[in-house]
């Protein structure tokens, strides 16, 4: 249940942030719902090998270069999806931040310890 949730908020997420941004354009909803559903298979498949193989230089700047690999990501789900494009690498790359900001912010959990502190 909490991965079709996910898949919701993703899907949702995808569908508000090409209105907000203008190198990002979803044709319908039903097509964010499948953007949400190959990023995740692409996350889960493709992103590990990426960041294995782009060990060094992802360690040589210090992290920043997987925000590199999230926008191939990103271009390549343009690809892969019909409906779904983006304009280049560079709104692949801002598109892949605001989601991954987003997404980070509702998908937070509550520790143990905030817990404890509330009662």
């Amino acid at each position: 249940m909490r991965f079709i949730m996910r898949i919701v908020v993703t899907s949702v997420l995808t569908f508000g942030l090409s209105y907000i941004l203008s190198g990002v354009h979803v044709k319908s909803f039903w097509t964010a719902i499948a953007v949400a559903i190959v990023l995740a298979i692409l996350n889960a498949i493709l992103k590990p090998v990426l960041i294995l193989l782009t060990l060094p230089i992802t360690l040589f700047t210090f992290g920043l270069f997987l925000f590199v690999i999230n926008a191939c990501i990103i271009l390549l789900a343009g690809e892969v999806v019909p409906g779904f494009v983006v304009d280049g690498f560079w709104w692949a790359l801002l598109f892949s931040l605001l989601l991954s900001v987003s997404t980070s912010l509702l998908y937070k959990e509550d520790s143990p310890a905030r817990e404890r502190d509330d009662r």
